[in-house]
């Protein structure tokens, strides 16, 4: 006659050495997976930040391309701003008329427009106008550009190929003065991740 047959099982060290070898790879992984998911964070936001840079630098170039020599009346007043002005002190850093603004829907505006930049906490703003000649009732039209910019700096090129930080040359331009356009335009950009950026675009003769 056989005694009881013994069942099988573990025994409970054997289930605590399993549950803390359980509990040490499944906290490999989830800090595996929790840093993955960082990097393509991180990655994500890199691309878009690439993206914003690209896209503020390509709308300065566009428009410093199609500059057009039209001057326009001051919102206040008959005096003329000229075609491009530039001034360390003044709101917008850079101001111009640009010639190509689609009109895709037919509406009763002209195809030139004029623009602004300025930089305000940091943020850089591109301000458009739905008419040339405004007046102080007229609103802009205002798009942000760019983040995380420290300054924005200009360097102009006159006839002589001398460089200003102005423009127009004179503070106070005659009519022929103000529709004049400077030979090329530097662009610096000081960004607080990126450093400097530099541009310089050819203005057409």
């Amino acid at each position: 006659m056989t005694g009881p047959r013994r069942v099988a099982g573990f025994t409970l060290m054997e289930l605590l050495v399993a549950m803390a070898i359980f509990a040490i790879v499944g906290t490999l992984a989830l800090s595996g997976y929790t840093q993955l998911q960082r990097q393509s964070e991180y990655a994500e936001k890199r691309v878009d930040r690439t993206r914003e840079v690209q896209r503020a630098v390509q709308a300065l170039t566009q428009d410093i391309e199609q500059v057009e020599p039209r001057p326009i009346r001051e919102p206040l007043g008959e005096a003329k701003l000229p075609a491009v002005a530039v001034a360390v002190a003044a709101e917008y850093v850079l101001q111009l008329t640009r010639a190509g603004w689609s009109n895709t829907a037919g509406l009763p505006r002209p195809t030139l427009q004029r623009v602004g930049y300025r930089l305000d906490q940091q943020v850089m703003w591109r301000d458009h106008w739905t008419v040339l000649d405004r007046t102080l009732t007229v609103e802009p039209v205002r798009e942000k550009l760019l983040t995380g910019v420290k300054s924005v700096t200009f360097r102009l090129m006159d006839t002589n190929r001398n460089w200003l930080d102005h423009w127009p040359e004179t503070p106070t331009a005659d009519q022929a003065e103000a529709r004049l356009r400077p030979a090329a335009i530097e662009v610096t950009i000081e960004l607080e991740d990126w450093g400097t950026i530099r541009r310089l675009v050819e203005l057409p003769g």
